[in-house]
């Protein structure tokens, strides 16, 4: 059985497609994921988080990428102990003109990447206060990594990496490096805290329950619910 993608579905709706086939391929496209988390990217403009997201979530990489106007997300779908979690990828730029969005920015969220450049101090020295302003809007449960972007850059290095490991451990943060241009342990930092947000919310809110949908946009703080029973769903699309 074929899974449509919302883009297929838009494209049948502005053709002669039945109403019953459109909305048995939103049934299909509503059932591609178990999970789906928010998780938003935070740190100073330019330590290369749209590049992160977009190299995470479409394998590119811009040399030319300019600071993000307002906010931008992305989805990919990974596999976790034999779900599929769905993440929601949210990105901003940094820059202080921007702050006044963050209160949306942070609800909803279950796990935050904070981001600074090996290769500048001055953003690494900024992370005490992005970790301040996270925990100030986000919800406490929220799972934080330490990403120390541009791995790459090794010869222009300025934060040593025993400093700031030992900063997550103080702060009881996870900490890795990145680089987004060879793709040095992109794939590894959002597998890593997309599998510690599915464990953490498996074992201490739900009790393990399937179909759940963690942190959809627009609510209030983590708001965890199962959705509707997957057979139920499945009944409902194939009787169309």
């Amino acid at each position: 059985m074929r899974r449509y993608m919302l883009s297929d579905i838009a494209v049948m709706a502005s053709s002669s497609i039945q109403p019953t086939m459109l909305l048995r391929c939103a049934c299909m496209w509503l059932m591609v994921y178990d999970y789906l988390f928010k998780v938003v990217l935070i740190g100073d403009s330019g330590v290369g988080k749209s590049n992160l997201l977009s190299r995470f979530t479409r394998n590119e990489f811009n040399l030319e990428s300019k600071s993000t106007i307002g906010v931008e997300f992305a989805t990919r779908s990974i596999q976790v102990e034999g779900k599929t979690v769905k993440a929601q990828i949210w990105d901003t730029a940094g820059q202080e003109r921007y702050r006044a969005i963050t209160s949306a920015y942070y609800r909803g969220a279950v796990g935050a990447l904070l981001v600074y450049d090996i290769a500048k101090h001055v953003t690494y020295e900024a992370v005490e206060r992005w970790l301040k302003e996270l925990r100030d809007h986000a919800d406490q449960n929220i799972v934080i990594m330490l990403v120390g972007n541009k791995s790459d850059l090794r010869h222009l290095r300025a934060v040593p990496t025993d400093e700031a490991k030992a900063y997550a451990e103080k702060n009881q943060l996870s900490f890795i490096e990145t680089s987004a241009l060879d793709s040095t342990n992109v794939e590894a930092a959002f597998t890593n805290i997309l599998t510690e947000i599915y464990k953490s919310v498996s074992v201490k809110h739900f009790g393990g329950d399937d179909r759940v949908q963690v942190s959809p946009v627009g609510t209030n703080g983590i708001v965890i619910s199962p959705t509707t029973d997957p057979q139920t769903k499945k009944q409902c699309c194939s009787n169309l």
